[in-house]
């Protein structure tokens, strides 16, 4: 089973390298003096990482869902936790199911049905939610494909639910008109030091292995789950995974964990190369994500995981957070967060220069469960309305203004403020004409806006989007501008949690 399951990854890598380029590995992607990029980072930095096509999408949705699903206990980290002794994980394992030399992670397999998976569903709940990107996870760090992989056994096409979800839910996100992303979290899956920043942290990549368990096991079969093969056989089929999702689903973005620093510059620059250049081929613009400084910043966009930047940045930057407060993947007890820190956490993001990729996480049956879609459906009412002040927009001379502050920049932000009325954040049209004001609360007094002019023969307009209530304004002695909210009742505001002051035929420096 290993040397067919090698034979046929190392000849999918060959084909589409066309080329043997490095001693002893089948990795030639961006070789031939034909292509647009070579695999070396100064090559790879004539990509444009962030097409205007992205920095005008704003929000994207991707969803945590797999094998993990199933046990909905603890977190998406259940296959690696269940084999370690100190989690609560290993202790609801042993007593729910056994030990895991009686049944290991694998065994959830055959469970993961997806009996109620309906991608064109769940597509169309991304689009009214105001998504303009969706996706699924395409490979978690369990090793478990959701494409009809050949490389692997281990996929959703040939086990579980029998069905190829990367590709169903291609054609039905592209269906609705949304740009494609898939995400990699697979570097992490292979057990060997890890070579990250904090190499004792995961010495043995995700898996634990021990004796009698199957993360330990010789069977050919077993080994490409759980990741236990030699170092140079996992970086080809590291690499191989990535091909065989870019040529059959063509994906518009490919993100990636922060486990990419456990993968050589070598195989990172054959993976970009490949993919820019296919991009070029299918006269497509890809964007490649990263965390840390595991690419190099003119490569790709920087991701900030459950964190975000604390002040206006002059390059363009994603977080991905989630909707739960808790784990990435369903769970029994997730609790989900309000519609109000989302919407939110997405203006702020915006009004600094990023973009958000919300997750969601839906049950294992592939059931989006309704507190999930209230979320969801409720942040495209407010982008209905609102939605000129986040797409297609550039952040301004400043982002904002007011009392809340996050304070500080980067990943896993812990802050638990809230923002309020006085907090406004900014964007600007494409054009420069045009400024919004965004209030994360409605405004009962005035505000001001420094250094304010009127444009010499501009038509002066302020509105409340969604509202024909007139809004008056007074430009002060010192030039800056005071907008005074109209008096209306609450039943009457256009929308819920953050109000938008649409500012045209200024001049504001």
């Amino acid at each position: 089973m290993k040397n067919v399951i090698f034979a046929v990854l190392v000849l999918a890598i060959a084909a589409v390298s066309g080329c043997r380029c490095m001693k002893g590995k089948t990795a030639g992607m961006g070789c031939a003096s034909a292509k647009a990029y070579t695999a070396d980072w100064e090559s790879l930095a004539k990509h444009n990482e962030a097409p205007d096509w992205f920095r005008d999408a704003k929000f994207g949705i991707y969803f945590h869902w797999g094998v993990y699903s199933v046990p909905a206990f603890g977190s998406e980290w259940y296959p690696r936790n269940m084999h370690l002794k100190d989690k609560m994980e290993y202790a609801h394992h042993l007593k729910t199911y056994g030990d895991p030399s009686v049944f290991g992670y694998h065994d959830f397999v055959p469970m993961f049905k997806a009996e109620h998976f309906d991608a064109e569903d769940w597509a169309k709940l991304f689009k009214q939610a105001g998504a303009k990107f969706a996706g699924p996870v395409a490979e978690h760090h369990d090793g478990f494909s959701m494409w009809a992989s050949k490389l692997t056994p281990w996929n959703a096409k040939d086990m579980g639910p029998k069905r190829d979800i990367v590709g169903e839910m291609e054609k039905a996100i592209r269906k609705n008109d949304m740009k494609f992303i898939t995400t990699f979290h697979h570097a992490f899956n292979g057990q060997h030091p890890a070579r990250m920043t904090n190499p004792n942290k995961y010495p043995t990549g995700y898996y634990t292995p021990a004796p009698g368990w199957p993360t330990a096991s010789d069977d050919p079969k077993l080994r490409m789950l759980y990741g236990r093969m030699p170092r140079e056989e996992f970086l080809n089929l590291w690499l191989g995974k990535l091909v065989e999702v870019i040529d059959a689903y063509r994906p518009d973005i490919i993100w990636f964990d922060g486990c990419l620093t456990g993968i050589p510059d070598r195989d990172k620059q054959q993976f970009c190369a490949y993919y820019f250049n296919k991009a070029a081929e299918r006269n497509r613009q890809v964007v490649v994500t990263y965390k840390g400084t595991s690419l190099p910043r003119e490569v790709g966009v920087e991701d900030f995981e459950k964190g975000r930047a604390d002040h206006l940045t002059d390059y363009v930057w994603l977080t991905d957070d989630t909707i739960s407060k808790g784990s990435w993947c369903y769970t029994k007890d997730l609790k989900i967060k309000p519609t109000e820190e989302v919407l939110h956490s997405l203006i702020d993001i915006v009004s600094k220069n990023g973009v958000l990729l919300l997750n969601i996480s839906p049950m294992a049956d592939g059931t989006i469960p309704n507190n999930q879609r209230q979320v969801l459906l409720e942040m495209g009412q407010w982008l209905k309305v609102n939605g000129v002040a986040i797409y297609n927009t550039r952040p301004w001379k400043k982002y904002g203004q007011g009392p809340t502050d996050i304070g500080r920049g980067g990943h896993f932000i812990k802050w638990t403020g809230r923002y309020t009325a006085q907090d406004i954040r900014f964007t600007h049209s494409r054009d420069g004409a045009t400024l919004y004001a965004i209030c994360l609360g409605w405004p009962t007094e005035a505000f001001t806006i420094a250094d304010a002019t009127v444009s010499p023969g501009g038509k002066a307009k302020i509105t409340l989007l969604g509202s024909k209530a007139k809004v008056a304004y007074t430009i002060n002695a010192d030039k800056s501008l005071t907008i005074q909210p109209p008096a209306i009742e609450d039943s009457q505001l256009p929308c819920k949690y953050a109000y938008v002051f649409k500012i045209e035929g200024f001049e504001i420096k």
